[in-house]
């Protein structure tokens, strides 16, 4: 079986070069390729990061409006209507509306 420099048959897949067949000129380039990969992960993290700071912000800005709605809910013996969205609600005259009609 032939085999050709810097292959390996049985994977087809390129095989480092032995350190004796990287030139100086190899090794910068390896290095530069190298650093610009760092560099875009780098930024990717630096984005990911943003990303995460702003979506924890909605979250607590989510929580406090959620929070605010529970602390507007009545009681559960309170008969009144719910008013979530904080609108003038007329107020009910409960005695009307629990006393039998006398006609």
């Amino acid at each position: 079986m032939v085999f050709s420099q810097g292959y390996n048959a049985n994977m087809n897949e390129q095989t480092p070069p032995s350190s004796s067949d990287l030139s100086t000129d190899d090794l910068s380039v390896s290095i530069e390729r190298v650093a610009d990969k760092l560099q875009l992960i780098t930024e990717a993290v630096k984005n990911l990061n943003q990303n995460r700071a702003q979506l924890e912000g909605k979250i607590e800005d989510a929580q406090k409006r959620i929070q605010h709605i529970l602390s507007r809910l009545p009681e559960q013996s309170d008969g009144r209507q719910l008013n979530l969205l904080g609108e003038a609600a007329p107020p009910t005259n409960l005695e009307d509306d629990n006393e039998p009609t006398t006609h």
